[in-house]
């Protein structure tokens, strides 16, 4: 049978990064995971005792396509915790993960062949996602003097009919401050376009709290997830907020494209939202972990970076060192036993020399990861 040019896209390789990992632990070596973006703990305790008191008496079978109402009302609930917003719960969209908003987002906002702007460096699955539904993703090229987030002049002549942004951002974890957000927004709503904002990493900041775009406007889709500071990535939950008058359309998609996402993992949502103490330390952890990179990264030849805002990655630009940042984290597994991200995951034009380093996991493996690092490059005549 032939295969449809939409199925062409490129492969997501911190995913193929994770397979070669786990192969070298196959082979009895220890590897520290700085490649990969999710939390190392596990969903919260409430949250998984929650399902183990309703296993027994809930059958699990479908929820209506927009989620459980006590999780919709409850996310609405977090808008005022967080922002101060009086949100509709009828807005919130209960979604199979972020991914499956993404989904949702570009079917119901784009028609084949639209050009939507995202910002590179940026996460690899936007572009593949965009092309995979006939859309054309359309590379903003970020500038390091901007922290590596889009800012509106770039949006100029782009002939866009969206723009989405993530604020924090992966792979940079850098965020966009409540001007330079406004000004994204105004900039592609003048040129008659639908700004989609990706919050999946909200929650997770160390020095400011993150702007979400419904402080600023209404008219908007706004995406996030349980998968990073609830920990809860496996569970394939996630929500998106939209207009008022949008909410049948996504309504229809997502009853032909999803059924619902799964109860199971709604109802572990549900309770986790209930955990704060329990992810506050998580919380600790990562603002511990950032310390370290920080000054830790600097020590071992990786001193160009922007310190991230929020998230638990650093990108670092390695180009002083190889013109091939797949080649170069190969080397890194094999020789030192740290699994890192080629930066031409994030960017197909610049990525070749830069690195994406997760620091999500525990603070022993970030000090060991930042040991093996140096003895590396040191190995090499990288450092002295």
């Amino acid at each position: 049978m032939k295969n449809s040019t939409r199925g062409a896209v490129a492969p997501f390789i911190v995913m193929d990064v994770m397979e070669a990992a786990r192969q070298a632990e196959g082979e009895g070596r220890h590897i520290i995971h700085m490649e990969v973006g999710q939390p190392s703990t596990a969903a919260p305790k409430k949250a998984l005792q929650y399902l183990k008191d309703r296993m027994d008496s809930d059958a699990m079978g479908y929820t209506v396509a927009l989620g459980l109402p006590a999780l919709r009302q409850k996310i609405a609930g977090l808008y005022a915790e967080w922002y101060d917003l009086d949100l509709n719960p009828a807005r919130v969209v209960i979604t199979p993960g972020s991914s499956g908003a993404f989904i949702l987002s570009f079917t119901s906002l784009f028609d084949a062949g639209a050009r939507v702007g995202i910002g590179a460096p940026g996460y690899p699955s936007y572009r593949q996602i965009l092309r995979a539904l006939d859309l054309l993703p359309v590379d903003i090229e970020t500038q390091p003097e901007n922290r590596l987030q889009p800012v509106a002049e770039e949006l100029v002549g782009q002939d866009l009919a969206g723009v989405l942004v993530a604020s924090p951002a992966n792979p940079t974890g850098t965020m966009l401050n409540h001007a330079a957000l406004s000004s994204l927004i105004h900039a592609t709503k003048d040129a008659g376009g639908a700004f989609i904002s990706d919050e999946i990493y909200h929650g997770i900041e160390y020095q400011a709290k993150a702007v979400s775009a419904l402080e600023i406007t209404d008219d908007c889709y706004v995406i996030n997830s349980f998968s990073k500071y609830f920990s809860m990535t496996g569970w394939r939950v996630g929500w998106m907020v939209v207009p008022e008058d949008h909410i049948r359309q996504v309504e229809r998609l997502a009853q032909n494209m999803f059924i619902c996402s799964p109860h199971v993992s709604q109802l572990a949502a549900l309770a986790a939202m209930d955990a704060h103490d329990e992810l506050q330390e998580n919380l600790k952890v990562y603002s511990k972990n950032r310390a370290l990179m920080i000054a830790g990264l600097p020590k071992v030849g990786f001193y160009k970076f922007a310190p991230p805002d929020g998230a638990f990655y650093v990108y670092v630009d390695v180009s002083d060192y190889t013109d091939d940042s797949l080649a170069f984290s190969k080397q890194i597994l094999e020789e030192a036993g740290v699994a890192l991200t080629p930066g031409l995951d994030f960017d197909p034009a610049r990525g070749m020399g830069t690195l994406r380093l997760s620091y999500a996991r525990s603070t022993a493996d970030i000090e060991e990861g930042l040991i093996r690092l140096e003895k590396f490059m040191r190995k090499h005549g990288f450092i002295s």
